[in-house]
């Protein structure tokens, strides 16, 4: 993950340019969703060195050190509270894996307007698997990097869970959360990059590349409810998605030297964009367990 925060600027030059269009505007669909232990990109004053949760937080940008065992975890959203039992109150997981109220999760949605869109092996683990679904061998071996940046991508939003159902969003398998009230998917950072998790450094390089990616720069609470429902829909899914049911480790920040230097910004204001971006209902007071 990258510097997300408005005004960074990578130092890796490229000709390749972002897909700045909202993924469905070109045919894209999601494939995948996972979610990673703390956050691997990084935005100043909202995920950061200075956020926390119930697990502390990493120190420095770019330098980690960790004993074998560790689960390599990302930066903290500045949300929680240890005062306000909403971030501390355990809550009852039935369907995702090691889940904890208070922490922070960075949430990825791979899309691919070559995957299995609108069947029922739309979703694939590992998201891999989904990418190419419908690309044949002769159109593979003609892509061009740009291609591959118009044609793949990921979205990224951040949540501190909170044990308080008012925050509950019931369709998160679909992708992000658009919500111009509570300021969720309006201010969006653009760049080129490749995929990511723990097994990727600024040593070791992913051959995933160059892809979209596409990360709302803020941090948001969500319902620890929303999250299970979510776990509950990834069981439904045709292929076996148990692998994305727990939270996966964070890389580490890439360097500045890494990052493309095409980085571009979307703020979502327009009401045609807003209804078209498949947003969530925020639901208040209502009943909404029957998936369990």
């Amino acid at each position: 993950g990258a510097n997300v925060t408005k005004g960074f600027k990578g130092l890796l030059e490229t000709d390749v340019t972002p897909n700045t269009k909202n993924f469905w505007q070109s045919s894209m669909c999601p494939v995948n969703v996972h979610w990673h232990l703390g956050t691997e990109h990084y935005s100043v004053g909202e995920y950061d060195e200075n956020g926390s949760g119930p697990n502390g937080n990493i120190n420095v940008p770019y330098r980690r050190d960790l004993s074998e065992e560790e689960v390599q975890d990302g930066f903290r959203c500045h949300l929680y509270d240890p005062n306000d039992e909403a971030f501390t109150k355990p809550y009852d997981w039935k369907h995702c894996i090691e889940m904890e109220v208070g922490e922070t999760y960075e949430v990825h949605w791979p899309h691919s307007a070559a995957g299995a869109c609108g069947t029922v092996d739309q979703y694939q683990t590992p998201f891999y698997d989904g990418v190419f679904c419908n690309l044949g061998l002769e159109a593979f071996e003609n892509f061009t990097s740009q291609d591959l940046s118009n044609s793949v991508g990921v979205q990224g939003q951040i949540f501190t869970i909170v044990n308080d159902d008012t925050y509950y969003y019931p369709d998160l398998i679909r992708g992000w959360i658009v919500d111009e009230e509570m300021g969720m998917g309006q201010d969006i950072a653009m760049y080129t990059g490749s995929t990511t998790g723990e097994s990727r450094s600024n040593e070791i390089c992913s051959s995933y590349s160059p892809i979209t990616w596409q990360v709302d720069r803020k941090c948001h609470k969500i319902s620890a409810s929303s999250f299970d429902k979510l776990c509950y829909d990834m069981k439904m899914q045709r292929d076996d998605m148990s692998d994305d049911l727990y939270a996966h480790g964070s890389r580490e920040l890439v360097t500045p030297d890494y990052v493309a230097n095409n980085q571009q910004t979307r703020r979502l204001t327009e009401k045609h964009e807003h209804d078209h971006s498949h947003g969530h209902s925020h639901v208040r007071g209502h009943q909404h367990h029957q998936w369990f």
